[in-house]
């Protein structure tokens, strides 16, 4: 099992609380399991400025799936979410990139690993974090001293912490026949 770590955004159609369904649904999603999850956070966009702030996080999985194969599951929960791709930065229900796949480095015409702009967002920095305090994204170095020197750090707010509907994360790992446990912070996670 490897571990992998997903962002999460968007900002139409009641962005937390779809962030908070898809939080869960990574949880459902075959040979992984949620083992922590960031609070949220709002940010403005950006690129593509005129269209509404967004709620961000990110999630941690453990997971038997390859990465090409972990994104193709992603972008699939997207489309299931609502996602339609009309203009890149543009306005979204949903949007999940694969940040990290343990140090696993890779240059795809598919996927590109370590995520190749992460280190240079504020976005996702803070709610890795979050899960992963210790974290050093291979290629670029510790996020927290990469996250110093973003000025927009400051721009990005907690909400609130995440809530998973755990009912329906039992139900679906129950189903598959999985034992279930809560999802909780996992310490010095990708160090």
């Amino acid at each position: 099992m490897s571990r992998a770590y997903i962002a999460l955004g968007g900002n139409l159609d009641g962005p937390a609380r779809r962030i908070e369904r898809a939080l869960a649904d990574l949880g459902c999603l075959p040979h992984c399991r949620l083992l922590s999850y960031s609070a949220l956070y709002r940010t403005a966009p950006v690129g593509y400025a005129d269209q509404p702030d967004f709620v961000n996080a990110v999630a941690v999985l453990e997971t038997a799936l390859l990465p090409e194969r972990l994104m193709a599951e992603l972008l699939a929960l997207e489309a299931r979410h609502g996602r339609v791709r009309t203009r890149r930065d543009g306005p979204r229900t949903l949007d999940l990139d694969l940040l990290l796949y343990e140090t696993h480095r890779q240059c795809s015409a598919a996927l590109t690993l370590p995520h190749p702009r992460m280190h240079l967002r504020a976005f996702v920095l803070v709610p890795l974090l979050d899960v992963a305090p210790d974290c050093v994204i291979p290629g670029h170095g510790r996020a927290d001293r990469l996250l110093a020197r973003l000025p927009e750090r400051a721009e990005v707010r907690r909400l609130g912490p995440a809530g998973v509907d755990a009912g329906y994360l039992m139900l679906c790992q129950l189903g598959r026949g999985m034992m279930v446990e809560p999802a909780a912070r996992v310490a010095n996670a990708c160090a």
